[in-house]
């Protein structure tokens, strides 16, 4: 006996719930890296995945651990405070460089494509 059988049904059923839709929603931003063209759509599709996702499986964690520990199991809201605050930060630095090197690219040189765009 493991102490996954002496979970009751409510919450393994929330737990499953977020852990396949975090787990889904994380697929589909890392699907969009991969297929979206340019630079500053690539960088928008796992920002958003990335950070809904984490949170979704944050809270089947805090979920199953609460349950099985009957007392309120909150060390994941930090992992989440921690992801919302910084992807934001880090998806803004991300887009300002490239901003900056756009226009550096733009003035006065002829325009070029990025490397990274595909035709």
């Amino acid at each position: 006996m493991n102490a996954a059988d002496e979970l009751s049904a409510l919450p393994a059923v929330l737990t499953a719930v977020f852990l396949v839709g975090g787990a889904a929603i994380t697929l589909i931003g890392s699907l969009g890296l991969l297929t979206l063209r340019s630079f500053y759509e690539r960088v928008h599709a796992p920002t958003l995945g990335t950070t809904l996702g984490t949170a979704c499986i944050a809270i089947a964690s805090m979920i199953y651990f609460s349950a099985l520990g009957t007392r309120p199991v909150l060390h994941e809201l930090l992992i989440i405070v921690l992801i919302i605050t910084t992807t934001p930060i880090g998806l803004m630095i991300l887009v300002n460089a490239a901003l900056v090197r756009d226009k550096s690219e733009s003035d006065g040189a002829p325009q070029r494509k990025a490397k990274d765009e595909q035709p």
